[in-house]
């Protein structure tokens, strides 16, 4: 049984067709980018998955069980997926120790105790120990999207949706959480990431899928969809990357 699976996904904004008739699944420990122009799609159909748009249409199953439908609480949905966005989205009052407890603490009832202790841990093994209790005001944007990320998979999420999360951040920050990124692809995470970093997809992605449109135009293993594209569409994209230094 795979951890997502798509079916027909339509989504519409007035008579904007923005995700047309999409079918994606998503395997456990399976790691799958979605690459494509600004507007293609990308970042509502995460926004979908998630439940923070409702699809006009079709059906989303998160192991096996029919998120999508009528009833469903969006909440309880989504203390099983991490999701990560371009903003940081990081509490300002509270320490990088408290932004990365809470979820844990309010949300699924563990302990102060228990919660600081996997933070701490998490926190050791990703090189940012010595942040626990700082504010996320005095950290790098690499340092701060790295704790949301970390805020994210604290609960051990069935499903990280990552959307965009290196498009504020400069080169060197770029490398500090794509190498997170990778060390968690390693680790088993089962991940849908959209991204323009060609780079990083080539390095973690099983698959790589092209939107345009809504629609999954082309998809396949990234030395495929990166050296050997077959559509016009794809091959348009990847010449506009060329030509702004990007691929």
């Amino acid at each position: 049984m795979s951890t997502l699976d798509l079916k027909n996904i339509r989504k519409s904004y007035g008579s904007d067709l923005v995700i047309s008739d999409l079918n994606l699944s998503l395997e456990k420990h399976q790691v799958k980018v979605l690459i494509g122009a600004s507007g293609s799609g990308k970042s509502t159909l995460l926004r979908c998955i998630n439940l923070l748009e409702e699809i006009d249409d079709g059906q989303i199953f998160l192991d096996g069980k029919d998120i999508s439908e009528i009833g469903v609480d969006a909440d309880d949905v989504r203390a099983s997926i991490g999701s990560v966005f371009q903003a940081f989205n990081l509490f300002p009052h509270l320490t990088v120790l408290e932004n990365i407890t809470l979820a844990p603490r309010l949300v699924h009832g563990i302990s102060r105790a228990e919660a600081e202790q996997d933070a701490t841990e998490l926190l050791a093994r990703f090189g940012l120990s010595e942040k626990a209790n700082q504010y996320p005001d005095l950290l790098s944007g690499g340092q701060q999207q790295r704790v949301a990320i970390l805020r994210a998979i604290i609960c051990k999420p069935k499903l990280l949706l990552l959307d965009e999360v290196t498009s504020a951040l400069d080169p060197v920050l770029i490398a500090e959480v794509l190498s997170l990124i990778a060390e968690l692809k390693r680790e088993g995470m089962t991940m849908l990431i959209a991204t323009h970093e060609m780079g990083f997809a080539r390095k973690v992605a099983d698959e790589v899928l092209f939107l345009k449109g809504g629609q999954i135009i082309e998809s396949g293993a990234p030395s495929q969809i990166l050296e050997k594209p077959q559509s016009l569409e794809l091959k348009s994209f990847l010449s506009a990357l060329e030509e702004a230094g990007r691929l």
